[in-house]
């Protein structure tokens, strides 16, 4: 295994099952979800969820969709258990046995919406906050971890420092930021201080030495990354330091969100998804650990990103206007683009990083869902935005499931979940990307993110506007 990244087809599953043929053909809807018997986990609030919806629902692909996909992480990619006296869970992204900290956030945050009404559920995401903070502490730069802290990495031609329990060490803001949006969402709606503890207080200190290293001011600072490979986007230039900046108060990210390596290091999205993370954590820090002065360290740090931010990132065009750059170098380079993968410039509403009715987000939006985004891509299977990873053509599902749940226009949301409902490739799960023209011709067939993801659109919709489910 290379890449993330894996050709699929109707033989196969999300949840790596095969798909009896002779069965989909003589029942429309067949049983492809996990067994009982073989789940991981099984949350009261989330089954209750699914009869609902199928019940209400008068769709009947929608309803067999929803009951595939919102539970696929809990279903088939978390290890939950009790060490220490306090919860513990491992969340694997799906066909890779390695936990990444966005992935994990990203899993289980849908079912944020169910932890009050089931105290499990909300120990098992207690349990992701506690083993974030643990990985944060291990080495904040890493991107992904194992369960096995002796495991040694598969990329055994990584030029970093590298160490037994890590299976990758890219550099990527948002790594950082996803734990707190967690801890913060479930703090607010629990009121439960106890995963906030001395690791977690520790954890948030490291994101913020680690953040402000990569501001880079005084020099490139102790993280670099190399790879031996075919793949360009696997490595960065220059001694592994990438391409250099003018040092103007954003922060470096070597990798995007795809795990593909940056352009310009400044990547935008996930500067302002720090800014937001700086701030909550600043107001948890102040409120639950009575650290005033951390929690004001913090708040200084979000206050200079975001400044710089409004001095850097902003780009005006001939045709769209002022829009939102995707990369900037603070020498005045720029790069006009966006990838699926979350945090996106699509996707900032979604992550509370700016409103969905800011002017320049939306000459934004216009540009990126067109063709003058390289990676905006347009068949006759579909629509939408994809990237590098998995190469020309491919729209990743994410991407429409995005521009659903930051949209106010209930047109275009039904027109994605009618596109979703017709691009499952006849799996009844989501997929890494699809190709263009052809649905059937996808890559990863177990993807737990991107099925968490358009259960939560679905049942997001269906508490705010079932009638676009009609």
């Amino acid at each position: 295994m290379k890449r993330r990244q894996f050709i699929g087809s109707t033989a196969m599953l999300g949840a790596g099952l095969l798909m009896n043929k002779a069965s989909f053909a003589a029942d429309t809807y067949p049983v492809v979800r996990v067994p009982a018997s073989q789940r991981k986990f099984t949350s009261k609030a989330v089954e209750a969820a699914i009869k609902e919806f199928k019940a209400k629902v008068k769709n009947p692909e929608l309803g067999w969709l929803f009951e595939n996909c919102f539970p696929n992480t809990l279903d088939t990619t978390v290890t939950y258990k009790n060490e220490g006296g306090k919860p513990d869970t491992y969340v694997i992204t799906g066909d890779i046995d390695a936990m990444w900290l966005r992935d994990s956030s990203a899993q289980v945050w849908p079912y944020i919406a169910f932890i009050k009404k089931d105290a499990e559920l909300r120990n098992l995401v207690a349990g992701v906050i506690n083993r974030q903070a643990k990985c944060i502490n291990f080495d904040p730069y890493a991107n992904a971890f194992y369960d096995d802290t002796t495991k040694e990495s598969e990329w055994k031609d990584d030029l970093t420092k590298m160490k037994p329990g890590l299976h990758e060490r890219k550099w990527e803001i948002d790594s950082l930021c996803y734990p707190i949006r967690l801890s913060y969402k479930y703090w607010k709606l629990t009121g439960d201080t106890s995963p906030f503890d001395a690791n977690w207080k520790s954890a948030i200190q490291n994101v913020l030495k680690t953040f402000k290293e990569q501001q880079r001011k005084d020099n490139d600072g102790p993280y670099s990354f190399q790879r031996k490979t075919a793949w360009a986007t696997d490595g960065v230039p220059m001694n592994g330091f990438g391409y250099p900046v003018k040092p103007v108060g954003l922060i470096c990210s070597s990798f995007r969100p795809s795990d593909d390596a940056t352009v310009y290091s400044f990547l935008i999205p996930s500067n302002f998804f720090a800014v937001t993370s700086l701030k909550q954590s600043s107001e948890m820090v102040k409120t639950i650990l009575k650290d005033d002065a951390l929690s004001a360290e913090l708040l200084a740090l979000a206050t200079e990103v975001e400044t710089a931010l409004q001095q850097h990132a902003v780009i005006d065009t001939p045709q769209y206007g002022k829009v939102y750059a995707y990369e900037v170098n603070g020498f005045g380079s720029f790069n006009l683009m966006d990838d699926a993968n979350v945090p996106s410039l699509l996707a900032m509403p979604y992550l509370d990083s700016i409103k969905n009715t800011d002017p320049i987000y939306l000459n934004t939006r216009k540009m990126l869902w067109s063709l003058n985004n390289p990676f905006f891509f347009k068949g006759t299977a579909g629509e939408g935005i994809g990237g590098p990873h998995a190469g020309k053509d491919m729209i990743w599902p994410i991407s429409i499931i995005v521009l659903a749940l930051t949209s106010n226009d209930d047109a275009e949301i039904k027109a994605c979940i009618e596109q979703l409902r017709k691009t499952h490739g006849g799996t009844g799960f989501m997929h890494e990307s699809f190709n263009k023209n052809d649905a059937k011709n996808f890559t990863r067939k177990w993807f737990a993110w991107a099925n968490t993801l358009f259960g939560e659109l679905l049942w997001e919709t269906y508490t705010t506007k079932p009638q676009l489910l009609a």
